[in-house]
């Protein structure tokens, strides 16, 4: 039996405009990984890639408390979203007990908005 459950999230841009990887670094290591910052940071205009991802984390998050996992497994910084080679975002867990679960996300974002769908299949 599959269950399945959907999460969206939306976030201002002008929430990430002051953060940087040097003032900003303990609030940034527990939101974000390595190599999403390497990658939004990499972006000339850092805080609308920042609240894409963040935004992806929360559907993400809010998908899998809609299926029934408990909120202990649920931390920003242990879900990371970097892009495949072909630009579409993938979605890695660091949970051993979410191994079966397959996540798609959307990010999308504009001048002063981000916005991220999240669809969770739990095997």
């Amino acid at each position: 039996m599959t269950d399945f459950s959907i999460g969206v999230d939306i976030e201002t841009n002008s929430r990430f405009k002051d953060l940087n990887r040097r003032k900003s670094k303990n609030l940034l290591t527990r939101v974000f990984t390595e190599k999403e910052m390497n990658y939004c940071f990499s972006k000339q205009h850092p805080p609308q890639h920042l609240a894409a991802r963040f935004a992806g984390k929360e559907a993400v998050i809010k998908a899998l408390r809609s299926a029934g996992v408990k909120d202990s497994f649920l931390k920003t910084n242990n879900i990371e979203i970097i892009n495949n080679t072909k630009g579409v975002p993938i979605v890695s867990i660091c949970n051993d007990k979410l191994k079966k679960t397959k996540i798609l996300v959307s990010l999308s974002h504009c001048e002063d908005k981000a916005i991220a769908f999240a669809f969770v299949i739990l095997y």
